[in-house]
């Protein structure tokens, strides 16, 4: 799989509105574990839209990993123009950062937000310039997430391969537990 497409909840769905929370750390590791292999198995793009969340923390992780892996490349597709625009300015500084270093960024529809069609044609989009997915979600936990599960669920069904890589809380509990372990056995 040579490109992927990174998603997740965004931050409010996950109850996290300050970078330093606890659970970003976790996120960004598991995205970290996930991203290092699929880099050594061939992946050379990682595609996210550039939402808050995990999409913006799997940006800052490909841009981390990108030093290690300088042939990696970054791109930030967004459903519309100036998506961040009534982001606080501490969002709006994080993708900012996140636009200078990446290698790529364009926006789907070449206009700010008219309606909720331009995020299902983002989702259909992105799913179509990609060969699989990773996604942080919890089947049995309602999110923005669900609907590129649902765009990319329908490429499987059409027959076109697709493959979907999950992070689930489950993972993220055994992180927690193999870190908290490790800290007592030192």
């Amino acid at each position: 799989m040579q490109t992927l497409l990174v998603t997740g909840y965004k931050s409010h769905e996950l109850g996290i509105f300050k970078e330093n929370h606890e659970g970003v750390y976790y996120i960004k590791k598991a995205l970290l574990q996930r991203l290092s292999s699929f880099i050594e198995e061939g992946l050379e793009w990682v595609i996210v839209s550039g939402q808050t969340g995990v999409e913006m923390w799997a940006a800052e992780v490909v841009i981390s990993l990108k030093e290690i892996f300088p042939d990696l490349k970054l791109a930030v597709i967004t459903p519309f123009l100036e998506q961040e625009k009534s982001w606080n300015e501490v969002r709006q500084e994080q993708y900012e950062e996140i636009l200078i270093n990446a290698d790529y960024v364009d926006s789907v529809t070449k206009r700010p937000y008219e309606n909720p069609g331009q995020l299902k044609a983002k989702n259909i989009f992105l799913v179509s310039k990609t060969e699989g997915m990773l996604i942080l979600f919890d089947e049995e936990k309602d999110g923005s997430p669900k609907y590129y599960l649902e765009a990319a669920k329908q490429k499987q069904e059409k027959g076109d391969p697709y493959e979907i890589h999950f992070i689930t809380p489950y993972d993220l509990d055994l992180l927690v537990q193999d870190e908290q372990a490790s800290k007592y056995e030192e």
